[in-house]
């Protein structure tokens, strides 16, 4: 289990250094559960697909540069359900890091397949790089 979450999330990882949103949309279930420092909501995958871009572009003007896979814990809630507790690292301008997390349920599909249902990002990244960056500026 440890192993093929690992490689779902190493597949997440070169979708994003991509830009593949269509590979990174892959990986979602229809319909999922997002939630960050701001609360919860529901998103259709359709509406992330056409977010992704512009999020791409986004966090790349405030210098997010790269995205790395750094750990997976990963964890059985039931025979369908999965729990991920996954570690990121943000190269940002610079070449500073910043390390993240993120707590993701990947549902388990009958051919096997792994989809995210819900996922929690336990920061505010564009906040953390905005604050590193200034505390970088001159």
């Amino acid at each position: 289990m440890e192993q093929r979450t690992r490689d779902f999330f190493a597949n997440y990882e070169a979708a994003n250094s991509a830009a593949d949103a269509e590979r990174i949309g892959s990986l979602y279930a229809d319909v999922f559960m997002f939630g960050g420092p701001n609360g919860v909501k529901s998103v259709k995958k359709e509406d992330f697909l056409k977010v992704i871009p512009k999020m791409k572009a986004y966090f790349g003007s405030l210098g997010l540069r790269k995205t790395e896979l750094q750990s997976v814990e990963a964890s059985e809630i039931s025979s369908r359900y999965w729990l991920a507790k996954v570690g990121w690292r943000m190269t940002i301008a610079h070449d500073d890091c910043l390390d993240t997390v993120a707590t993701y349920i990947l549902e388990r599909s009958e051919d096997q397949q792994l989809a995210i249902v819900f996922q929690i990002d336990h920061q505010d990244l564009a906040t953390m790089v905005k604050e590193r960056l200034a505390d970088q500026a001159p």
